[in-house]
């Protein structure tokens, strides 16, 4: 069974969990959200981090996983405010609820009401439930406090942003599954040339890409400043 998305929003393909470079400090956060995915594990996993440090990534990517393993989903980004706490309803039908930028409700009793009421019925109809915010659950500037207290229940991890090393290897493992090599040195080039939120990177490396593959050209230093006009 497919996964079910709220007004048509749609996974990036590129977030999965394979693409997801955990580094040497998040590595128990992507097994919890992988088993969760699996159908197995815990129940309910809240994950907090800076922004570009992969809380969307993992989240689609559960999503994802889920699909491929015949297990319906629902992914939520509370970002888009064109969203309604109505969405929630019916949700904890579904065996795995994936709710992304939970910090973006807190202090809205209508969001903070319909949260609280979800968390009692995925515990009762026994699916999953994985959300993401920007902060710890106890730094969540939440109303209600029994919100507060539910969310703060379940198993915690801090997502870690990547060190440049490890930056690098995030691009490199991604350029594989593109079919590209990527030289330490181009790795490095782009890092002190470019944006350096890993978004930022991933796109770049998305255009770099393009023009590889249309151009049939290896990624060398002088190649990508022709490409990035750097």
């Amino acid at each position: 069974m497919g996964a079910q998305l709220p007004l048509n929003i749609q996974l990036r393909d590129d977030a999965t969990l394979t693409s997801f470079y955990a580094g040497a400090d998040n590595p128990e956060a992507l097994l919890a959200v992988t088993q969760m995915a699996q159908g197995v594990g815990e129940p309910f996993v809240y994950l907090w981090g800076p922004a570009g440090a992969g809380r969307t990534h993992l989240l689609q990517a559960a999503s994802h996983a889920a699909s491929e393993c015949g297990m319906a989903s629902l992914y939520i980004p509370l970002q888009t405010k064109s969203l309604s706490s109505t969405i929630l309803q019916g949700a904890e039908g579904i065996p795995l609820v994936c709710i992304d930028d939970i910090q973006n409700i807190a202090g809205q009793p209508g969001w903070e009401e319909g949260l609280f009421h979800l968390f009692n019925r995925i515990q009762m109809q026994k699916s999953r439930l994985l959300v993401a915010a920007d902060v710890a659950p106890k730094n969540l500037k939440i109303i209600l406090q029994d919100l507060q207290s539910r969310l703060s229940s379940g198993v915690v991890y801090q997502l870690h942003a990547l060190n440049d090393e490890h930056k690098i290897k995030a691009l490199q493992l991604r350029a594989i599954q593109r079919g590209l090599d990527l030289p330490d040195a181009v790795g490095g080039f782009l890092l002190s040339r470019c944006p350096r939120n890993m978004s930022e990177l991933f796109l770049t490396l998305e255009k770099l890409d393009r023009a590889s593959l249309a151009e049939q050209r290896r990624l060398t230093v002088p190649f990508v400043k022709q490409v990035l006009e750097l």
